[in-house]
C-alpha cells in the first residue's frame, strides 16, 4: 500500500476585484510519481465548472519558496513574508493564486518524509514502466 499525501490549502485567487476570494485547493503527492506534485481545484472554483488539476515538479515548488522559479505553464515565487504565489498559464488564460508559505513548507516536509529530495529515482519502477510502454506499442 502506497501512502499518498493530500493536504487541503486555502488559496486566494488574484483577480481584478479588490478583494481576493478564497478558494479551496488540494496539494497531492504520490511516491509512485516521486518528482511531481499536483494541485487540484474543485469544480465550483473554476471558470469551466470542472475540477482542474495541475501537475508540476516538487523541486519547482520548493525552489519557488525562496525566489522566482519556472518558465513554463507553472511559475512559483515568494510574495512578502508569508505567502507563495503560483501562476498557472493555459491557452484560456492565467490563474494566479496566493497560498500561505507555511502550508507549502508543511506539505513539502511531509513529502520529504516519504521520499527525500534527491532520492526520487530510488522510488521509480522503471522495469514496470518500460513494460507498460512496450505493451502499448504492440
Amino acid at each position: 500500500m502506497t501512502t499518498v499525501i493530500e493536504q487541503p490549502v486555502e488559496a486566494r485567487l488574484v483577480a481584478a476585484a479588490p478583494r481576493m476570494p478564497s478558494i479551496p485547493a488540494t496539494l497531492h503527492y504520490d511516491p509512485r510519481d516521486p518528482f511531481a506534485v499536483r494541485m487540484t481545484f474543485p469544480a465550483p472554483a473554476t471558470l469551466e465548472g470542472v475540477e482542474v488539476c495541475w501537475a508540476f515538479a516538487r523541486e519547482l515548488l520548493a525552489a519557488g519558496l525562496d525566489g522566482p522559479e519556472g518558465q513554463g505553464d507553472v511559475r512559483v515565487r515568494p510574495y512578502g513574508y508569508d505567502r507563495t504565489v503560483l501562476e498557472f498559464h493555459a491557452p484560456e488564460g492565467t490563474a494566479v493564486v496566493h497560498i500561505h508559505s507555511a502550508e507549502v513548507r508543511r506539505f513539502l516536509r511531509a513529502t520529504d518524509e516519504l521520499v527525500p529530495a534527491g532520492l526520487e529515482h530510488l522510488h521509480l519502477d522503471l522495469d514496470h514502466d518500460l513494460a507498460e510502454l512496450m505493451r502499448d506499442a504492440c
